[in-house]
């Protein structure tokens, strides 16, 4: 099968997860949307989108989870559940997970933090550097670049390793730790830092990936070269939530 038939059929099921997000929607309801069994859709899905089914509908159900608390009035728990949560602390404990901070505070900030934390990874840290470079294409507009390394290919919460660049360039994430990790830049253009991440017209966003790529002790990592593209609709959403650029923040970054 083409691949641009596989990418239309996970596409069908995209699309049926945000008609049903505060709706239960199994692994069997997806794989008949995509017209595959059920294993087989599976590995299909991850394929294409890089992270699983389910992982992919959570995701989703934050984003719009930011979206209610920025753009309506509705308290946690009536937004936990329009986005299918039966348990407000279930739904305000993923969200700080993912997002980096409480619905309340992600609230209260206008969708963004003053402080990017980084996370504690197990094993120890290389004394060396990932380094690499930002790529812009002609056709899209520069802006402020977070470059974060994951460990997965969802950017959610806290990075181990992370740094803003003033535009499209060079990076140096330093002593990086032992482990397999996920490169994940996201840029918006200049001017438009007010925007919250998942939030606003999408094609403002662009986006890059760089990994899996494996630390071991005493291993040369190589360059990692990231040309930034438009958020795609298969893109897992960006749930973290971003510096504010529209101060000093960036001075206040962590690691």
């Amino acid at each position: 099968m083409p691949t641009t038939a596989i990418e239309a059929a996970v596409l069908r099921v995209i699309d049926e997860m945000h008609a049903n997000l505060g709706q239960e929607l199994t692994i069997d309801d997806m794989a008949r949307t995509a017209m595959f069994s059920k294993f087989h859709f599976t590995r299909v899905f991850r394929d294409v989108t890089g992270t699983s089914p389910g992982r992919f509908l959570s995701a989703l159900r934050l984003q719009e989870a930011k979206r209610l608390l920025l753009e309506t009035e509705f308290s946690v728990a009536d937004i936990s559940s329009q986005v299918g949560y039966s348990s407000v602390g279930t739904f305000s404990s993923r969200f700080k997970s993912c997002v980096g901070v409480s619905p309340s505070m992600f609230r209260e900030l206008g969708g963004f933090t003053s402080e990017i934390g980084t996370a504690t990874a197990e094993g120890p840290a290389v004394h060396g550097a990932l380094r690499g470079r930002v790529h812009l294409p002609v056709d899209r507009e520069p802006g402020h670049c977070f470059v974060g390394l994951f460990p997965t290919p969802v950017p959610q919460g806290q990075p181990v390793r992370c740094v803003v660049l003033d535009g499209p360039g060079s990076f140096e994430l330093r002593d990086v730790p032992v482990g397999t990790w996920h490169v994940l830049v996201h840029s918006v253009p200049y001017g438009l830092e007010h925007l919250p991440s998942g939030t606003g017209d999408a094609d403002v966003v662009s986006v890059g990936t760089y990994g899996p790529v494996t630390v071991r002790e005493g291993t040369l990592l190589m360059p990692a070269e990231i040309t930034l593209r438009p958020l795609d609709a298969l893109d897992p959403p960006i749930l973290m939530a971003l510096l504010d650029l529209r101060t000093d923040a960036l001075d206040r970054i962590a690691g």
